[in-house]
């Protein structure tokens, strides 16, 4: 009579079928998916939670840790055939230990959860495969050889016209909010990012070098940028206006009409009012153009790519190098704005 474990192994018999089983049997393998050790003492606590500290220890930025948090929420959300959907509370429930077996990315979720983000850009897709992959790799899983992340399309970097240039200039010294024209003068002489711009104190600026700090930019990384003594002056009548204020936060160089530390959205709605006040479409006119600006000036007077790399904050000159893959129509405008003189001039 045959034994239980004869039975067991002629089910088995089969190399690839055997292969197959010993991955997903317990029978066989003689127990399942094993946290690393280093989350053994977390396995009973809310994994979205831990996952946010992890994030925060990694020093992370808001952008990146709050893109990170909802790609994690959507992809435990996923369900397989025959589940039922979670709800808010029960996905921010589930414990490390939980969703160790439920992320499994050998289960059929994580092609599902990459299937429904087909829809999406390329960038939107890799952002989101990246958080995916982070969160898969802490639990202690591989990601999946297979996967393989969409190329992104070749976007020339959105730049405003000289023309462009000069209106915006004009609306932003006529403009009635105190912050426009040292705003848009400081981020086209000194390629800041605008949470940079947000975040720098009144502290970080050195009036006599013109040059300001910047402390935990993008990548965690401190740098300083340069500007002219057109952004000096512009620094210097905002800080009469300044100082006239009750302020919220004393540190903040750049303040709302609350007085607050001023954020991102409020200096797009000052971008939105400025671009139709010159007549640019919205679409064309944000801070993040102004860098690029500031980047496709530097170029077009014969600055080397180290160099822009430096000033502009980026850990990887291949972003740098984006700057040089123009157009020959934009080539021709390129040649024809570089033997111009000073961008400001016009509007004096």
């Amino acid at each position: 009579m045959a034994t239980k474990e004869e039975d067991e192994s002629a089910h088995f018999s089969d190399a690839s079928t055997r292969q197959y089983i010993e991955r997903f049997s317990d029978a066989i393998v003689g127990h399942g998916l094993q946290l690393p050790s280093r989350l053994v003492r977390l396995a009973n606590l809310p994994l979205l939670d831990c996952f946010q500290q992890q994030l925060n220890a990694e020093k992370k930025s808001r952008h990146t840790t709050r893109a990170y948090a909802i790609a994690a929420r959507r992809f435990l959300a996923t369900t397989l055939p025959g589940e039922d959907e979670p709800n808010k509370e029960q996905v921010e429930e589930l414990t490390v230990e939980e969703a160790l077996d439920r992320l499994d990315p050998n289960n059929g979720r994580f092609d599902l959860w990459l299937q429904s983000q087909s829809h999406l850009r390329a960038s939107t897709v890799n952002a989101r495969l990246a958080a995916a992959s982070h969160l898969l790799k802490w639990l202690g899983h591989a990601v999946p050889e297979w996967v393989i992340r969409p190329q992104r399309s070749k976007r020339l970097p959105r730049v405003l016209t000289r023309d462009e240039l000069g209106k915006l200039l004009r609306a932003a010294q006529e403009s009635e909010n105190p912050l426009a024209e040292v705003v848009v003068t400081l981020l086209l002489e000194s390629g800041l990012r605008v949470s940079e711009l947000c975040n720098l104190n009144e502290a970080d600026v050195d009036m006599h070098d013109k040059s300001a700090q910047v402390w935990s930019g993008k990548g965690d990384k401190d740098r300083r940028v340069l500007f002219s003594h057109r952004s000096k002056e512009a620094l210097e009548k905002w800080g009469l206006y300044r100082n006239s204020l009750k302020l919220r936060d004393e540190e903040a160089l750049f303040v709302n009409g609350r007085a607050s530390r001023v954020t991102s959205r409020n200096l797009q709605k000052m971008m939105d009012s400025l671009g139709d006040s010159a007549g640019i479409p919205r679409s064309r006119l944000s801070p993040h153009v102004l860098r690029h600006n500031f980047a496709t000036g530097l170029l077009e007077r014969g600055a080397d790519l180290v160099s822009i790399q430096r000033l502009m904050g980026h850990s990887n000159i291949a972003s740098t190098r984006v700057y040089l893959e123009i157009s020959d129509q934009t080539l021709r405008e390129v040649y024809r704005r570089a033997h111009e003189t000073d961008l400001f001039e016009d509007i004096e």
